[in-house]
């Protein structure tokens, strides 16, 4: 085990230690050791460089040991989600040449590469509610209020937050139910085989799992990842240092406490899904297996989509498939190999850096000065990974208030804006049902037609107890009920299923009073965030609804255009399941 190896060189140096006249105390007495299997990890790979198959030959010896006696004679599905990547950003990672294997597959023809679209909102929420569970009705966006419930905020992160969200969409027939495993994810997709899955991390019960034992099966895996992880630490800060000399824009502040977050995400969190899975395929037990890998799109929020630091990541991910294509040929059964993303993400300074002030700065002004207001914009938290990192904790503690002054907040908050990505909500909490358009523009004048007016603003959608669901822009109302216009589209350049995005958003639950959506500029592919990020997604514009999945070639996938999660979800369990079929 590579714990066990840490104590073995501790035991050496207690030992032999005195022998050799060597005196280990302090902190030396664990730092010692740890470079010792660092060292031995370093020698180790030079002296097994030409060969792959010995770190899958100590993992095939471990997982023979859990295997059932009787093999599977049917394929099983391995489904691993790149979080953040789109469609369009792979196709350039695959042209500079950075995910060779993911090339190969499709050159090969063994997999077919498709873009899919998003639901509004584009983020890892209602995405894998949909891919995992098959709906993700009333889900908004990140975050949103919920006005009969003393206005609280439910978001997408948080274990108990997570866990009250699968149980409102869950039905009992996940992606995972029959025999699946979660590696990573927010939801269970209904298996109870988990590990690291938010909506379930509370339950004690659930945090051991045997696919564990694959992670540290070669004797210098533990020390491999803690310096890798290091490693990572180190470039996140050469890449801070890089970005403010070169005045690379658009650039936001990084700061120390994300340091050890991209490292957690880039690598511990990379290094485990695919030890797990590994493992899985190994023993050979699982007939689907789904994972996410967030680094890229951790990377990207800070970095920016197409920047350095993005496609270092990428090229990584590709190592990581291939590690996953290698391992099947050691399993007793065929895997079948899924690789997709859940949302992209669109570049571009945010809208505080182009305007001056923040946004829910600019809502404030625009009400009466004596309303109370609360906003929630941070720009961390849409990231689950958080929850999983070594020391989030004691950073979310740094960032945040606390839970119980927050919820005191928004009980007593007369107005609360949300954010996610370029989408922002706004909710007027004295009244406990969604305001229409009318009752707005007779409570506040001003505040709709200002908002409109900002330039960094692309269009609001409000409800109209006339006229039914509108989105307004600059210069025109678009009547989503009846299809008419009104002036100039305001939803041009926002994607040809807008409308149907923004219906089926409007009908939700928890709808703000006013949804705002940030400008799009179609010839630089940019958006504004409401929330300090680079890279952003949740709302509409550009890349950020334009998600990928390359699947094998053999299934049955219509040739029609793949619209929403939840058809995601269909084509994914109507395959797996077919597999099975004799």
């Amino acid at each position: 085990f590579g714990i066990g190896t840490l104590i073995l060189h501790g035991l050496l140096l207690e030992i032999f230690g005195p022998l050799l006249e060597i005196e280990v105390t302090g902190w030396a007495i664990i730092l010692a050791p740890l470079a010792m299997s660092i060292v031995t990890t370093i020698l180790s790979a030079a002296l097994t460089i030409e060969d792959d198959g010995s770190y899958y030959r100590s993992v095939m010896r471990d997982a023979g040991k859990k295997r059932k006696d009787v093999i599977k004679n049917y394929p099983g599905v391995i489904i691993v989600e790149i979080d953040g990547l789109a469609y369009d950003v792979l196709c350039e990672a695959i042209d500079k040449g950075l995910m060779p294997t993911v090339k190969s597959m499709i050159e090969d023809g063994t997999h077919t590469l498709r873009e899919w679209e998003t639901d509004l909102s584009s983020q890892t929420g209602a995405s894998q509610a949909g891919i995992l569970h098959g709906n993700n009705e009333n889900i908004t966006a990140f975050r949103w209020i919920e006005k009969d419930n003393d206005n609280q905020m439910m978001q997408c992160s948080g274990p108990n937050n997570v866990k009250q969200l699968e149980e409102r969409i869950s039905n009992g027939n996940g992606l995972l139910v029959d025999n699946g495993a979660s590696r990573s994810n927010l939801f269970s997709g209904d298996t109870d085989n988990v590990i690291f899955t938010m909506s379930k991390i509370l339950n004690l019960q659930k945090l051991y799992n045997k696919a564990w034992f694959s992670v540290f099966s070669n004797p210098s895996n533990f020390a491999r990842i803690f310096s890798l992880f290091l490693w990572e630490m180190i470039l996140e800060i050469v890449s801070q240092i890089k970005h403010k000399v070169k005045n690379i824009q658009p650039r936001i502040k990084r700061g120390i406490l994300y340091i050890p977050t991209r490292a957690g995400t880039n690598v511990f969190m990379r290094e485990i899904n695919t030890s797990t899975l590994i493992g899985d395929m190994m023993v050979g037990d699982i007939d689907i297996a789904y994972s996410t890998y967030l680094g890229y799109d951790e990377i990207a929020h800070h970095s920016g989509v197409r920047d350095e630091d993005s496609w270092y990541a990428l090229k990584g991910m590709d190592l990581q498939i291939k590690r996953l294509l290698d391992g099947n040929k050691y399993s007793p059964r065929d895997y079948q190999l899924v690789i997709q993303s859940d949302h992209g993400q669109t570049n571009g300074a945010t809208f505080k850096q182009r305007y001056g002030e923040s946004f829910e700065e600019f809502i404030k002004s625009l009400l009466p000065q004596d309303m109370t207001l609360f906003a929630k914009m941070s720009s961390n938290e849409d990231h689950y990974a958080e929850a999983f990192i070594p020391f989030s904790q004691q950073i979310d503690n740094l960032k945040n208030r606390s839970k119980e002054e927050e919820k005191q907040e928004l009980s007593d908050s007369e107005v609360i804006i949300m954010a996610s990505g370029n989408l922002a909500m706004i909710y007027l909490t004295q009244w406990n049902h969604r305001l229409t358009y009318e009752e707005l523009n007779n409570l506040f004048p001003e505040l709709i037609p200002e908002i409109i007016k900002n330039e960094y603003v692309g269009f609001i959608l409000v409800r109209s107890s006339e006229n039914g669901d509108l989105a307004i822009g600059k210069d025109g109302i678009y009547y989503l009920d009846s299809g008419k216009i009104e002036g100039s589209n305001p939803l041009e350049g926002f994607g040809d299923n807008i409308v149907r995005h923004l219906k089926r958003n409007s009908s939700f639950k928890y709808t703000p009073d006013i949804l705002v959506n940030s400008f799009y500029d179609d010839e630089n592919d940019e958006v504004c965030a409401f929330e300090e990020l680079v890279g952003s997604h949740g709302g509409a514009g550009g890349s950020q609804s334009k998600p990928f999945i390359l699947y094998p070639s053999s299934w049955n996938v219509p040739d029609e255009e793949i619209i929403g999660a939840e058809n995601i979800y269909k084509i994914l369990k109507e395959n797996s399941e077919k597999l099975k079929e004799p």
